[in-house]
């Protein structure tokens, strides 16, 4: 049996120990060869293949981004004008080329859709969600959404001292184009008064309120998290509008933080360590049962799978009935 490798969208930390957990328990324990595909879905049309061993395997558990490299290729959103060729019809060619008998795609969102779409056309396809926005649909966690948050939070933290030393509202922006955990689990983390998320609507008057209120207790700072996906008036940027309503509202002096790439790059989390392994031995065991089309997926504290076909064009959202939503709410924390 051989099995391709490859990694696609955004990187994240994890990404590298997954590839190690592939191809350990594929090579040690299944006896399988296994390839890495470069520059994700591109590097499938490109044929830029070559053989993974146990040396390729060493350093990866801690290392950030990913060894393979990655693309945003999507390869069944147009032809090749040049040459009139299909992309997928050269995935296939390489696939067949290279004899490889099973594609694992490491991705988010769009690349659990672009997997189903070839398994649709006949290749054999194990998905592994890899994403810091845990917005993939059907799993409880991705690896590198704990590496975030711990970044995220830790970044908090420390805006603490300084908003508390100056009395100030300070306003940090998170990743998260569609979904707010990022935002929800690294503002309650770190103490957010203030958290902002893309499916909770705000209204900027109740944010003043809020942060008045905390004055006439006696908490002259507030820590506003916010994600990058909540809607904003004629697309202004999340931080900067927040902050400047807010300076508007209540006349308090606010700054606001952009964490950007920070919150994707370094060494992952052990939680994200050994999540990374467990699935990536996973997906091998799938392909060992020929249990194709199917994406590896922690459900409450057991690692299963489900079909492609079930993940693919969702996203897993915040809803308010969630705990940490409730709890929050009751000890007046304010979500807009």
């Amino acid at each position: 049996m051989k099995i391709g490798i490859l990694t696609s969208g955004g990187d994240c930390p994890g990404i590298n120990a997954t590839i190690r957990g592939v191809c350990k328990c594929a090579l040690n324990h299944y006896g399988m060869e296994v390839y890495g595909i470069h520059n994700g879905f591109r590097g499938l049309m490109d044929g830029h293949i070559n053989p993974l061993t146990e040396d390729s395997t060493s350093g990866l558990l801690t290392m950030g981004g990913t060894i393979l490299g990655t693309s945003r290729e999507k390869p069944f959103k147009k032809t090749l004008a040049t040459t009139g060729n299909s992309k997928p019809s050269m995935i296939m060619k390489t696939l067949e080329e290279y004899g490889i008998d099973c594609l694992v795609c490491i991705g988010g969102n769009g690349t659990q859709k672009t997997a189903a779409k070839l398994m649709e056309v006949g290749v054999n396809v194990i998905s592994i969600p890899k994403t810091i926005d845990n917005d993939v649909w059907g799993t409880d966690f991705s690896f590198g959404f704990d590496s975030a948050v711990s970044i995220a939070a830790d970044a908090i933290d420390r805006l603490h001292s300084t908003a508390s030393s100056h009395q100030r509202v300070m306003v940090i922006e998170v990743m998260g184009h569609k979904a707010g955990w990022l935002a929800l689990y690294s503002g309650m983390a770190g103490g957010g008064d203030i958290i902002l998320m893309p499916e909770i609507p705000f209204n900027i008057h109740r944010i003043g309120d809020t942060i008045i209120s905390r004055l006439k207790k006696g908490k002259p700072y507030s820590i506003v998290v916010v994600a990058e996906g909540i809607n904003t008036p004629d697309g202004k940027k999340p931080a900067q509008y927040i902050a400047e309503e807010i300076e508007y509202e209540t006349g308090f002096e606010t700054r606001e933080t952009v964490l950007g790439y920070i919150q994707r790059g370094g060494s992952p989390t052990a939680f994200d360590r050994n999540l990374a392994t467990i699935m990536g031995g996973h997906a091998v065991e799938l392909i060992s049962n020929g249990e194709f089309g199917r994406m590896v997926a922690l459900q409450g504290n057991k690692i299963s799978s489900i079909p492609l076909s079930e993940t693919a064009g969702k996203t897993r959202l915040v809803t308010e009935d969630h705990e940490l939503v409730i709890q929050g709410r009751r000890m007046g924390i304010c979500f807009g």
